[in-house]
């Protein structure tokens, strides 16, 4: 069997708003063999910057286009080609968005191979040791303490018992930080479970408070409350704060994701899917795992995302906890004919073949707005 194709596809929503969330444009990454299978894929980033790294043509030896450097070669080596793939981007890669691009080939190569075998992906990295995740509602703060109470209410009417709550207008002043915490809570009520994604605002001594007051609101986790590169600082706060620290979304493969577990920085590490693929994600598990540190999901794109996050999460030992965006987007919820959500809070890991779930082809094509051939 032989890579013949390697096809990018970006959709894209009508409107785009100016907020933070991943789900209003997509690239897909499709790759396609001599016999007739092909895998899906897909990155989070910008979907044009992926797009070129992709179709970038043979500049030299360790600075070419992901197309040129598979096309040919046989799907089923998933750990080689990640491997040569990694070397010949040598030049403009190694920790940045080329290991992302690389991420939604890998995640593409894992589905074929899965459909060539007829099996679930999980089977494939080990077997499955949770057949169900728990998951918690991801959405945005509301613009203040009353309304983030009436988005908690919502979720959890909806059947969720975890919620998280993030990014702005977190970080402006002390009392809307307590606020907004505060709305939550009372949204989601005492019994359920509360975690706070900071969105990278302050410096630790300002997160070591912040951490402090939201204890009295028994927050299970504080996600990202510091720049991603300050690594000291994480190890500074996680030494000190009483509520556990979350990170990990913006990293890129091992290499990325070493010094983090070498220096046992964080209590929670969140892995993208979207952002490593499968081959870097399993290694970057039996590392997290070895030092007794928990393991998430980090999922705020699309179902085929979803799919890949519930079968590398069920792999995982200590699984407790499953990232389900719950942003109002087509793109989140009509992409695939497979629906990936929750039923009472609760996400069922896929057991087809591969992935286990089949793109919309109307809904692509409804939404297309560029594709390499």
């Amino acid at each position: 069997m032989k890579i013949t194709e390697v096809i990018c596809q970006i959709i894209r929503l009508e409107k785009v708003e100016a907020k933070t969330a991943g789900c209003q444009d997509a690239i897909l990454v499709r790759v396609r063999t001599d016999e007739g299978l092909e895998g899906i894929g897909e990155a989070d980033a910008s979907p044009e910057v992926i797009k070129s790294i992709i179709d970038a043509p043979f500049s030299h030896n360790i600075a070419c286009g992901l197309r040129k450097i598979i096309v040919g070669e046989n799907p089923l080596e998933t750990e080689r080609l990640w491997q040569k793939m990694f070397r010949r981007t040598m030049y403009f890669g190694r920790t940045s968005v080329t290991i992302t691009a690389m991420a939604a080939v890998d995640m593409a190569l894992w589905d074929l191979k899965g459909k060539a075998f007829g099996q679930p992906i999980h089977r494939l990295l080990g077997g499955k040791q949770h057949d169900k995740i728990l998951g918690y509602a991801s959405i945005l703060f509301g613009k203040n303490g009353a309304e983030t109470k009436e988005i908690g209410e919502r979720w959890r009417e909806a059947g969720y018992k975890a919620v998280k709550f993030g990014w702005e207008p977190m970080g402006q002043s002390e009392a809307l930080d307590r606020e907004l915490v505060a709305g939550g809570r009372a949204g989601i009520g005492d019994e359920n479970t509360l975690l706070v994604d900071a969105g990278c605002v302050w410096d630790a001594r300002t997160a070591l408070k912040r951490a402090q007051m939201f204890a009295e609101y028994n927050v299970s986790w504080l996600e990202e409350p510091l720049r991603p590169d300050d690594l000291e600082g994480y190890i500074w706060l996680k030494d000190r704060s009483p509520i556990p620290i979350a990170s990990g979304e913006e990293e890129c493969g091992r290499e990325s994701f070493r010094p983090w577990i070498d220096r046992r920085a964080l209590d929670i590490y969140q892995v993208d899917l979207a952002r490593n693929g499968f081959t870097e994600s399993a290694y970057i598990r039996s590392r997290v795992e070895e030092i007794g540190a928990r393991l998430c999901n980090h999922a705020y794109t699309s179902p085929i995302t979803v799919a890949a996050s519930l079968h590398w999460l069920s792999t995982c030992r200590d699984a407790f906890i499953f990232e389900n965006c719950v942003d109002d987007s087509p793109i989140r919820h009509e992409l695939t004919l497979e629906p990936m959500e929750a039923v009472d809070g609760w996400l069922t890991v896929p057991d087809g073949p591969g992935l286990g779930v089949t793109l919309n082809e109307d809904f692509v094509k409804a939404h297309l707005v560029a594709q390499s051939e």
